[in-house]
């Protein structure tokens, strides 16, 4: 009889660990991109409305185009809390100048399968920037 009875089995055990740690990475990571998409989707569209608050004196005044940073941020702001994809959402800026609106959303995952590898592990954190400058017309 061979002394090497049973050493298949660990390493078939071993064998399922470490697809089962790379399963939950890939899972993981695959939630964290697509939330991350989600959010990066939430601050394009709010940078975009928070873009189309142009300072209308001034380019009555001056024929420049310019943002009214105070109705950009707002905007902006109110388009984020209307968003209806932001699960994974933990806040949100808008900040705007006369020259561009910038919106940062911040969101956390948390961990399904590597949770149990790692459970000490906080969540996936996640942030995105969305910057935007009014054009003039052609």
């Amino acid at each position: 009889m061979s002394s090497e009875g049973g050493s298949i089995t660990l390493w078939l055990l071993g064998l399922v660990l470490m697809i089962l740690a790379l399963g939950g990475l890939a899972v993981d990571l695959w939630r964290g991109f697509s939330e991350r998409r989600a959010l990066a989707a939430v601050a394009d569209s709010a940078a975009i409305v928070g873009a189309g608050a142009l300072d209308s004196a001034a380019f009555r005044d001056t024929g420049e185009v310019r943002l009214d940073p105070a109705a950009a941020e707002s905007l902006a702001a109110r388009s984020v809390r209307q968003q209806p994809d932001t699960a994974a959402m933990t806040g949100f800026s808008a900040t705007a100048d006369a020259d561009q609106v910038t919106v940062v959303v911040q969101g956390a995952v948390d961990l399904t399968l590597l949770r149990l590898l790692a459970p000490d592990r906080g969540p996936l954190r996640i942030s995105v920037r969305a910057t935007v400058t009014p054009r003039g017309s052609p």
